[in-house]
């Protein structure tokens, strides 16, 4: 069987040469081709497999495997399956082991057949429960920020258009306000983006991010020098020609530029918020962990897996745990395929649900149908719209969606992009540069990758606002409070979505039958998670304090319905004091130190019902900008987070523990 690979929403930077081989025009039908929307710009190309280079996910009865299941380190860290050569003497194969995934699941190579033949002679053996082909996914791209508005001389003018309060034109805009009036989220609320890794030292993901992990296993796909390690950073995931033509791992992915894919789904979730600079996130204190399982031409399916589990606190053979478990997991990648009751995706999500994690990914950018593992039972598929709220003409849809939120349209097929999605993003087109936005130039970010974190971020308020959800809970609420799809306002030609069509389908009205329970409405999610609990907003001035100086941060209700009560805390007394009283609305804060300390704010009502949430606050001056690699890019180190999250990642700090990149910001325009 062909390895498949997670697709990219869209291509940064594109070169001439690129953008002339894009297949826009299969999706775009004859009669719109005045109105064509620009598609993401990532080919998508899969390259062949050999006959040489089996790989599969195997899952074994736990019932044959108590001598395997020992764990060490005071149970940290469980050891490795390694079942190959057990296996093998029974089928007469010479088989390899692979990485496990959990306890009970192993990756097995063979050499001299195809996957598809080795899953077949395993699927024979009494100790295997299930055996899949390891195939390769790719990835789907009223606060004091100045590019939420937008405006005349900005690229692109139209800002965050995707956040603001729905309008006649901007009928798909998603009410973040409405949400931000009920909670701005909280630092104890983790999104875990499974993704190409992150660039740790853009100033706008300051305080923003905890420790991940980078779960590529393959060297070629990783681009770092080595497999699975501790530091999830983005060294670039570009393909050159030579790689493309002759590189046994990546010959036929397609000559591409890095995509800063991560750190772009990152932004969308977690931008740091009412800093004055650059843009706003949607989770404005909710905290990213970036999960690297995407490189070069995407990541094997395993890898995934075993980040999703990691990323939910599950246990992965081999890994350390995680010590601050993710309770929303984004996957912006997918590619065609068919999600089974047996599949490592189904069991997976499954456990990871089980753990308490809710589950966004992606429904894909072939216009066809819902892309794996979006179509996984558990997982909340999402689907992208245009700012008029019909479907994307790129946008995959069917009945396995559950949702639908912009993904960015350019309506015309050249100049300006006129309603991308900004994020944040990195200036090179191989190895990193500056820290930048993406505009509305030929950088503009369209796709369903972009879909995926504005419902991941809506999650992440949700449980901030109530933290007792389940994933099922979360997912019912998003439905249930979404907005009807339009019927109206489109151009000439334009009909109905059709479920299960085996056409590419342009631009077209949603239907519940093919893009999910309506558009996403961020506030009336989070309004219908909070219920009747009270609430603790933080509603800061700023995120950062200079020394010497101080902030008022008013957590006061407008027409609040009950007597509250307040508690104030600090995580750090080192780095920031009190200025008076700690049991009111508001309260002063002054910046002793330079660093990040969290503050944490308690309401209770005359009910006796408490709600709590927390924000990380930058105090001193940032950190210098940095352009081109991070400082420890390279480095496996480990810090401990002064702002009360835990492990790092990035011992080079010292104790600050979130590597920052100041407020002096390249914009990149067209």
């Amino acid at each position: 069987m062909m390895p498949t690979f997670p697709r990219l929403s869209r291509l940064m930077r594109p070169t001439v040469a690129t953008l002339a081989a894009l297949a826009i025009a299969p999706l775009i039908s004859p009669a719109a081709q005045a109105a064509s929307e620009r598609a993401p710009l990532r080919s998508g190309a899969v390259p062949q497999e050999t006959a040489e280079t089996a790989r599969v996910i195997v899952r074994l009865r736990t019932t044959r495997l108590a001598s395997t299941l020992s764990a060490t380190s005071g149970g940290a860290t469980t050891s490795a399956l390694r079942q190959a050569q057990a296996l093998g003497q029974r089928l007469g194969l010479t088989l390899q082991d692979g990485l496990s995934l959990a306890p009970d699941t192993q990756v097995i190579h063979a050499s001299g057949m195809s996957s598809a033949t080795l899953a077949g002679r395993l699927a024979a053996d009494s100790d295997v429960l299930s055996v899949h082909v390891d195939q390769r996914r790719r990835a789907h791209a009223a606060v004091s920020d100045p590019l939420y508005a937008g405006g005349v001389g900005m690229s692109p003018a139209s800002g965050q258009w995707y956040l603001h309060t729905p309008t006649s034109t901007l009928v798909s805009s998603i009410n973040a306000e409405t949400a931000w009036a009920r909670t701005t989220g909280s630092a104890s609320i983790i999104v875990a983006v499974l993704d190409t890794g992150i660039r740790w030292s853009h100033p706008d993901l300051d305080g923003k991010l905890v420790a991940g992990y980078d779960f590529v296993s393959e060297p070629v796909i990783s681009n770092d020098g080595d497999g699975r390690d501790s530091n999830p950073a983005d060294l670039g995931d570009w393909i050159s020609a030579s790689e493309n033509s002759s590189n046994a791992t990546l010959k036929g992915c397609g000559v591409s530029d890095s995509s800063w894919h991560g750190t772009q789904t990152a932004g969308l979730i977690g931008a740091t918020t009412n800093n004055a600079t650059g843009m706003a996130g949607l989770g404005r204190h909710v905290r990213v962990m970036p999960v690297r399982v995407l490189g070069k031409c995407g990541g094997y399916d395993s890898d995934i897996i075993a980040g999703m589990r990691w990323a939910a606190g599950l246990t992965v053979p081999g890994v350390p745990a995680n010590p601050t478990p993710a309770r929303v997991i984004n996957m912006s990648l997918g590619y065609e395929g068919t999600c089974t009751s047996t599949d490592p995706y189904t069991v997976a999500v499954a456990e990871v649900n089980a753990a308490g994690a809710v589950v966004v990914a992606s429904v894909g950018n072939d216009s066809l149908k819902v892309n794996m593992p979006a179509n996984c039972p558990g997982v909340i598929a999402v689907a992208g719209l245009r700012h008029s709220g019909t479907k994307n003409g790129y946008s995959s849809l069917g009945s396995q969606v559950a949702i639908a939120a912009p993904a960015g349209n350019c309506v015309n097929a050249t100049g300006e992009c006129l309603y991308p999605i900004l994020s944040t993003s990195n200036s090179g087109t191989t190895v990193p540069g500056a820290h930048v936005y993406t505009t509305g130039g030929s950088d503009a970010a369209v796709g369903t990758s972009f879909s995926a974190p504005l419902v991941s971020g809506t999650a992440a308020l949700m449980l901030a606002a109530n933290p007792a959800l389940t994933p099922a809970q979360v997912t019912a609420l998003l439905k249930s409070s979404a907005r009807s799809f339009p019927t109206s306002g489109a151009g000439a030609g334009v009909s109905a979505c059709t479920a299960g069509s085996s056409a590419a389908q342009d631009e077209c009205y949603c239907t519940t039958g093919t893009c999910g329970a309506g558009m996403l409405d961020a506030g009336a999610a989070v309004n219908a998670a909070a219920g009747t609990l009270p609430i603790a907003p933080i509603n800061e001035v700023q995120t950062r304090i200079d020394l010497g100086n101080s902030t008022l941060i008013d957590a006061s209700i407008p027409n609040a319905t009950s007597t509250l009560s307040y508690s104030w805390s600090l995580s750090d007394a080192s780095l920031a004091a009190f200025n008076g009283t700690t049991t009111g609305s508001t309260v002063s804060v002054s910046a002793l130190g330079s660093g990040l300390v969290t503050v944490t704010l308690t309401v209770s009502d005359s009910a006796g019902q408490q709600a709590s949430s927390s924000a990380v606050l930058r105090t001193g001056a940032a950190p210098a900008v940095t352009s081109g690699l991070d400082s420890t890019d390279d480095a496996d180190t480990t810090a401990t987070d002064d702002s009360g999250g835990g492990a790092l990642g990035l011992g080079w700090l010292a104790g600050l523990g979130l590597v920052t990149a100041g407020l002096a910001v390249v914009r990149r325009r067209a």
